[in-house]
């Protein structure tokens, strides 16, 4: 008689699964830290508008103070949410259909809301305070998170892999830096840039540069890479790193004050 050739095994991430739960476990913890450690600290947030004809210095208005503990328990709040949810019954089986299709949507979804709020209160840090510059930098971190969904969603297994991107958020998500280093060095000619400005700019720095590289890594499938398992575990910890970094450097720097 035929055999009936059976269907292969599905692969399953149990142990991403217990990854995303302790991260999303660690991210919500700090949150709540934050929110119930931190002072009242607030940033300014303005507006410029014309207040006579074109060609004259625009009058410029406080058009409110975000309080920075609850900015910063929000980043954190939405990587647990996220986290906890790839973890959860019944998305789990839904999250290892995605890493066996070598893409995960839900982490762009988040990032696109977290690391552009991370970046907007960067800039803030640094002393931009128009709605106009702030609006901007935020939406050009979640560019640069969209071409990284893109990344994956047009690059599937089976094909060679096309870097336009790849580039083209390498390219958005630098101009957020340039003019946050723009600020920073203009502020530095009067020694008026607190140290732990520094500290953060140059740390979170690095570590949104290791997300690309994460990323680079991956799509050249170079030496543990190859397995895209092993670039989401990646992915994890950078995650844990990065807004954890950002949310006790602020914390120790103006919250704590």
């Amino acid at each position: 008689m035929a055999t009936i050739a059976q269907p292969a095994a599905e692969t399953h991430y149990p142990g991403l699964r217990r990854a995303n739960a302790i991260v999303g476990l660690l991210h919500a913890l700090q949150a709540i830290v934050i929110l119930s450690l931190a002072t009242g600290f607030r940033l300014p947030v303005t507006g410029a508008f014309l207040d006579g004809p074109p060609g004259e210095a625009p009058s410029r208005e406080l058009l409110f103070e975000l309080p920075i503990g609850v900015a910063v328990a929000v980043f954190l709040a939405l990587a647990a949410v996220n986290h906890l949810a790839m973890a959860a019954p019944g998305i789990a089986s839904w999250y290892d259909r995605q890493i066996r299709g070598q893409r995960n949507v839900a982490r762009w979804m988040e990032y696109s809301l977290s690391a552009s709020l991370m970046a907007a209160l960067i800039a803030m840090l640094a002393g931009i305070t128009d709605v106009g510059a702030l609006i901007g930098i935020f939406a050009l971190s979640a560019g640069m998170i969209g071409c990284g969904l893109l990344m994956e969603l047009i690059n599937t297994p089976d094909r060679d892999t096309r870097w336009s991107p790849f580039v083209l958020g390498s390219v958005l998500g630098a101009v957020p830096w340039i003019v946050i280093g723009i600020v920073i060095l203009g502020a530095e000619i009067d020694g008026s840039v607190p140290g732990f400005v520094y500290g953060i700019f140059f740390s979170l720095f690095v570590l949104f540069n290791s997300f690309a590289l994460n990323m680079w890594l991956q799509y050249r499938r170079i030496g543990r890479w190859r397995d895209y398992a092993y670039g989401e575990a990646v992915y994890l910890g950078l995650s844990l790193v990065a807004k954890s970094l950002l949310a006790w450097q602020i914390f120790g720097s103006t919250l704590a004050a």
